[in-house]
């Protein structure tokens, strides 16, 4: 079973260029799953086993340069 997408509301777009903290922690739930997918790393054990596990370090930088891109980079055009 696949999870539809849906687009972000405009409001809540405008609310987070403002700093609304409500609207930007919906942006961060939003993309949560592709930053933990792009924090996610391969570790291997001394027996050679591979585990998958999410760099909490990398994921928190992840999300405070979107935080930070939005609230002060961010411009919507058209």
């Amino acid at each position: 079973m696949t999870k539809q997408l849906t687009e972000i509301p405009r409001h809540t777009i405008d609310g987070a260029i403002s700093g609304n903290a409500e609207d930007l922690a919906f942006i961060l739930g939003y993309f949560s799953g592709y930053i933990k997918k792009l924090a996610t790393r391969t570790l291997k054990d001394e027996y050679g086993n591979e585990y998958l596990y999410v760099d909490e370090d990398m994921r928190l930088r992840l999300e405070s340069k979107l935080m930070k891109s939005i609230v002060s980079d961010f411009e919507i055009r058209g």
